[in-house]
């Protein structure tokens, strides 16, 4: 039996250029929808696979609207879900992670323990690789961070991680232990019709922040430098017929 806790966050569904907020302390997502990001789509899959029928809940912290992802979770296996309902953007990663760890051990006490606590590898809208070890450190448990599959056998964590040279890391870990999800390893499921009449029927527990954050540190995020394009012409009307040959040719698609 494992019981499993899953945590998302309600990002930006960014598809195409990335606009910074004024401040520069967050996407701005006024003309794009929210979603879950890609590594956290993945640890609700690999939830799922592992609990094999436990229970699996799935956490996040942030405002109401933020529902929306908990129940797209539950759409695809997931049977509880919890909002920790707080503005998101004076939490920073020790914050975050304080904030699960309480509901963690309010569950433990009340029956429910988490024995696999599984997280995304990083924020897809701030990048924060931090909320997964320093859960760790909180729990008192072993991590395995950047895993692209995970089992669990006789009480036992088995994470594979990409190593170096396209090799394959195995590490082993005893339970309780937390783990965060890299994307790749699986392809997250999409939820039935019957999955998302149950979600909507599923009751979400919702809880206050146990403590006032002490914010991100973050001075401001910065975005890469946009990449130059170049644009070679090879010529104008049946004058460029040959270099167009020449060009499927180098690329292997012609003869």
């Amino acid at each position: 039996m494992t019981n499993v806790l899953v945590c998302v966050k309600r990002v930006p569904d960014v598809g195409g250029e990335v606009l910074l907020t004024a401040d520069g302390q967050g996407v701005d997502a006024r003309f794009v929808g929210f979603t879950t990001s890609a590594h956290e789509s993945c640890a609700v899959e690999l939830a799922v696979r592992v609990a094999d029928g436990d229970e699996v809940a799935v956490l996040t912290l942030g405002r109401a609207e933020a529902v929306e992802q908990l129940r797209s979770a539950l759409g695809v296996g997931c049977t509880a879900a919890v909002l920790v309902e707080a503005d998101p953007a004076g939490f920073g990663p020790a914050d975050v992670a304080r904030e699960i760890a309480s509901v963690v051990s309010a569950h433990a006490a009340a029956g429910r323990s988490h024995d696999l606590v599984l997280l995304g590898n990083d924020a897809a809208d701030s990048g924060d690789f931090q909320v997964g070890i320093r859960l760790a450190y909180e729990l008192g448990r072993p991590v395995v961070n950047g895993a692209k599959t995970v089992e669990v056998t006789d009480g036992v964590v088995i994470a594979r991680v990409d190593g170096p040279d396209g090799g394959v890391e195995t590490y082993r870990v005893p339970l309780p232990a937390v783990v965060t999800v890299l994307e790749g390893g699986v392809e997250p499921r999409y939820p039935t019709i019957t999955g998302r009449m149950k979600a909507k029927k599923t009751k979400v527990e919702v809880l206050a922040a146990q403590r006032a954050p002490d914010g991100t540190g973050r001075v401001r995020l910065l975005l890469p430098p946009a990449q130059p394009s170049t644009v070679e012409v090879l010529g104008t009307g049946p004058d460029a017929a040959p270099a167009v040959v020449d060009l499927l040719q180098s690329l292997g698609v012609a003869r």
